[in-house]
């Protein structure tokens, strides 16, 4: 057994505590299966269609929500419950989205959402901020929660960041 004295013990004093109050890395994010993401909209009343009628993130046309964060699920939801629109997701983390950077459909940050009807677009015009536009031409919209809303031609690009509208 070693016995710690002098410099060697005013070392391990002072190292020790440092020791238990380095910052953690952050966590990956919580992810579901397709399964249990489409159990969690369904339950919410969000609804998802295809151009393909199929499931399979690895091919493109498909709808899958394999490897969706949690909290991208959350946010959908719980923007379904903010705004009272009809939501019918048209992309999740399919191939075929943009892979550029680490906020990605395929990373399980981002939903297509449909805009079958006026609500959506009147919903996010009127409550989120205007952030400026696209590269890709796209209107962005940021919530008061800090997730954004792009409006591509057809539906809108939605990153979530958290669980929050």
């Amino acid at each position: 057994m070693r016995t710690w004295t002098g410099p060697a013990l005013l070392a391990a004093a002072v190292a020790a505590p440092l020791l238990l109050v380095a910052p953690a890395a952050d966590a990956a994010p919580a992810k579901y299966t397709h399964t249990a993401a489409a159990q969690q909209f369904r339950a919410a009343g969000v609804s998802w269609t295809s151009s393909r009628n199929c499931s399979d993130w690895n091919r493109k046309g498909c709808t899958s929500f394999t490897n969706i964060n949690r909290t991208t699920v959350a946010g959908a939801i719980a923007f379904k419950k903010a705004s009272r629109c009809t939501i019918v997701v048209t992309g999740g983390t399919e191939t075929g989205h943009s892979t550029r950077g680490t906020y990605t459909h395929r990373n399980g940050y981002k939903v297509d959402m449909s805009v079958r009807t006026s609500c959506l677009d009147t919903y996010i015009t009127k409550h989120y901020k205007k952030s400026g536009t696209r590269r890709d031409g796209a209107k962005l919209y940021t919530s008061p929660n800090g997730n954004v809303y792009a409006r591509e031609k057809h539906h809108w690009d939605i990153t979530y960041y958290n669980g929050k509208a």
